[in-house]
């Protein structure tokens, strides 16, 4: 089963100017499915940019399982074989996803509709994670899962022999599950349809364009629908990752709090199913511009400059917007505590669900660094500081989530007194370098000497 190595402490301390260029990895999202999708297209795609953190290596690996020639050339620099549509080999081995969420339930839905048996397993955190949410309509093609109690992992998935096409309601906004559906529709004969109310990030949507599927969106009476014609011939692609705006928004966020903050991060993807973040800073007041605006890899992108913003206020975040900034909730709630006035975040149940409860794990590191917080099911409430006004000093758990232990880190930074995570190894899964990026930008991260 997966683990994370070693456990470290890392101390994050008041810091001076950041200043520079942060040239952060690869999208997660985006490498995921460039991955799984070389893998169902025939021929070699290449694909450049690729995120090399620990879930997307984790995906590469169980595409090699599943029949695929998954190539490494140089950093970011990687090459799919893929088997085609249906092609999918039995893997001999368990499948283990690590630390992703996105990962196993992409992959589950993408051999749900081939005649192949597989197990997954995943580290403690995500073996903790509900898969009923994937596996409910998975089933609706056929397929069957077995797992634990809970629809948890360690699970094995038995593929349908004779898949029929679905039409699937979303009953919770969640691209993981659209795509894993849109995913397993491939295999299927006919016409699988998504309908979702709410949009949610729509890169599978985007590929699977880009790859030559046939795909069509309608607007109904029941929300947007994403109709799929199955079993199409997937052409091999060049995929270029543009970088991930959920990564970005460390050092973004670090720079709007930290005094004297200056930096450039080049490249970052401004999909507008991603954008909300971004969109929210701007409500507060942050000093970001959006510059060179173009197309890389079917995708919007810009470079950003932020500077130091001392004057950021509080907001309320819409419900409609939580799945456009849904993985970005733990740095906005840290630097909302540095803002004046009180953030309102609507819509975050899916918070609960992630990594770990993502609500209750910000809530306690807050309020264990002076930080007056409520919270109800759905939504996270930070009563802002403003600037200076973060007492740190404290010893946070970080919960096996890269998400938050970034986030606590993010606040040590402009925070009165050092704060410490108490285990930095999650980071490598989706921001491999984060702490030679940030101290090159002048930021007071070490690790704590045992």
């Amino acid at each position: 089963m997966s683990d994370h190595g070693t456990p470290f402490a890392i101390t994050a301390a008041p810091s001076g100017p950041l200043t520079g260029t942060a040239q952060v990895p690869g999208d997660k999202s985006i490498s995921h499915r460039a991955l799984i999708l070389g893998a169902l297209a025939v021929g070699e795609t290449r694909i450049t940019g690729l995120l090399e953190g620990q879930d997307v290596l984790d995906t590469a690996e169980a595409m090699r399982a599943f029949g695929a020639t998954v190539t490494r050339h140089g950093p970011g620099d990687w090459s799919v074989h893929g088997v085609g549509v249906g092609g999918f080999a039995e893997p001999d081995r368990v499948i283990d996803c690590g630390n992703s969420g996105t990962g196993v339930r992409l992959i589950m839905g993408a051999m749900a509709t081939s005649p192949i048996t597989a197990t997954f397993t995943g580290d403690a955190s995500l073996n903790r994670r509900p898969m009923g949410r994937v596996t409910g309509p998975l089933a609706l093609f056929g397929a069957r899962a077995h797992g634990r109690a809970g629809g948890r992992l360690p699970m094995t998935l038995v593929g349908a022999a004779d898949p029929v096409p679905v039409r699937y309601a979303l009953p919770v906004p969640s691209a993981q599950v659209k795509s894993a559906v849109l995913l397993a529709g491939l295999n299927a004969p006919g016409e699988t349809v998504v309908i979702e109310r709410e949009a949610t990030r729509d890169h599978t949507e985007r590929m699977l364009t880009g790859f030559g599927a046939s795909l069509r969106t309608e607007e109904t009476e029941e929300g947007r629908a994403i109709i799929l014609t199955g079993q199409p011939e997937l052409r091999a692609q060049s995929v270029a990752v543009p970088r991930d705006p959920s990564s970005a928004a460390f050092p973004v966020c670090a720079a709007l709090i930290v005094p004297g903050s200056d930096i450039t991060v080049p490249g970052v993807s401004r999909n507008p199913t991603r954008d909300g973040l971004y969109t929210t800073l701007s409500e507060m007041g942050a000093d970001i511009a959006f510059l060179n605006p173009r197309s890389e890899g079917g995708e919007p992108v810009a470079d950003l400059r932020v500077r130091h913003s001392p004057g950021l206020h509080g907001v309320e975040t819409p419900a409609e917007r939580a799945a456009a900034m849904i993985d970005e909730f733990p740095v906005l709630a840290a630097l909302a505590a540095f803002a004046r006035g009180q953030t309102v975040m609507r819509g975050v149940r899916e918070l609960r669900v992630k990594e770990s409860d993502r609500i209750d794990a910000m809530a306690r590191g807050l309020e264990a660094c002076g930080v007056r917080v409520a919270e109800t099911e759905d939504t996270l409430t930070v009563q802002g500081m403003g600037a200076g006004g973060v007492s740190g000093g404290a010893m946070l758990a970080s919960r096996l989530d890269h998400r938050i232990a970034m986030a606590f880190l993010v606040l040590g930074l402009a925070a009165r007194a050092p704060v410490t995570v108490d285990d930095g190894t999650p980071i490598a899964t989706s921001f491999p370098g984060f702490e030679t990026l940030m101290t090159g930008l002048g930021a007071q991260i070490a690790r704590v000497r045992a």
